[in-house]
């Protein structure tokens, strides 16, 4: 079973969000929290795989949270629900090294699939967040932020890869379709974040598309 921390100060988003990912196979939420400070003095006990977190909430909030949680807790894969949409919000949201990004409008089945995406592929590349991707960029460039005048080489099959990974293909689907065992996909894969400083597949892409190795369309 994986188990799962809620972190809401809104009371009725956190219940109704808490009995609907119960509901999913293989997940049990063995922890609500209203904001950082609870999250973090019942992690003291509660061992957890998965974090669905909100941004906005009182004494501790979701960004200072996860970068806390990141830290103490770099196997924990962290889902940010939230509704700010803000460039400026989405540029810090992007800094949080998350595995996933929902808004509170995301469809129930959106989030479902995310986590067989997360366990997969270590991140969910929905189309939330692929637009979400796209106004943190875009949002940096016009603002002269994190320009990097030597980005590292990838090769092309590296981007390759990347690009396959953007269309939510798995290792094994990529390994197929390019005629390679699953084991040089990943090798791959661990080699591009490497190369890239990530810590997960959603910092590789953002890193890509930020030295223009992928165009919008590749995050669609």
């Amino acid at each position: 079973m994986l188990r799962t921390a809620v972190v809401d100060d809104h009371k009725l988003f956190r219940k109704g969000l808490s009995r609907l990912i119960a509901g999913f196979d293989e997940v049990e939420v063995v922890l609500e929290a209203e904001n950082g400070r609870d999250l973090l003095d019942q992690l003291k006990t509660i061992a957890i795989d998965f974090l669905l977190i909100d941004l906005q909430m009182p004494e501790l909030d979701g960004f200072d949270t996860c970068k806390i949680v990141r830290k103490r807790y770099p196997a924990v894969k962290i889902i940010v629900v939230s509704q700010l949409t803000t460039k400026e919000a989405i540029h810090r949201i992007m800094e949080l090294d998350l595995h996933g990004y929902f808004s509170k409008n995301s469809d129930p089945e959106q989030l479902k699939e995310a986590f067989k995406s997360i366990l997969e592929k270590d991140f969910y590349f929905g189309n939330e967040l692929g637009t979400v991707l796209k106004q943190a960029v875009l949002w940096e460039k016009n603002n002269g932020i994190n320009k990097n005048n030597n980005p590292t080489k990838l090769t092309d099959r590296e981007i390759e890869i990347i690009q396959l990974a953007c269309q939510e293909q798995s290792s094994l689907e990529i390994a197929q379709k390019l005629h390679l065992s699953v084991r040089t996909v990943e090798a791959h894969r661990k080699k591009i974040m490497e190369k890239t400083a990530s810590k997960n597949f959603i910092g590789v892409v953002l890193y890509a598309f930020k030295n223009n190795l992928l165009n919008s369309k590749s995050l669609l």
